[in-house]
């Protein structure tokens, strides 16, 4: 089995967007679905994809205790990068980049939560820059 697409709630999906819009580029994301003001997806590297949307049921978005959605970085600047444009744009820090010998001898990430709170790791599995 492999992962389709996540879908990250949002109360504001056109401020969601601007956000989007200047984080996921910086990890190889792309625009592939506009349905604004209620939802847009960009595809990332390997196919994967991510949805922001509003609720489905009309209710409001609210992040998950204990949710998280991991992004694929190819290097440890792109997790820099993404982690500083994450900050630039509204999003909150999570967790400064570095690696994380815990989750294994190669994991390097970093942990932000976009404009609504859900919480989005950018990761690198590697040695090199």
């Amino acid at each position: 089995m492999s992962l389709n697409y996540v879908m990250l709630g949002s109360n504001d999906v056109v401020k969601a967007r601007s956000f989007f819009d200047a984080v996921l580029p910086t990890i190889g994301g792309k625009l592939i679905a506009d349905y604004m003001p209620h939802a847009f997806c960009y595809e990332l590297r390997g196919g994967g994809r991510v949805w922001v949307a509003s609720p489905f049921n009309g209710e409001g978005a609210t992040p998950g205790n204990g949710n998280m959605v991991g992004l694929q970085c190819e290097s440890k600047v792109e997790v820099h990068t993404a982690h500083e444009t994450s900050l630039s744009n509204g999003g909150t820090n999570e967790g400064e980049p570095g690696p994380r010998p815990q989750y294994g001898p190669e994991f390097y990430g970093a942990y932000i939560r976009d404009l609504d709170g859900n919480k989005i790791s950018f990761v690198f599995f590697g040695d090199s820059d």
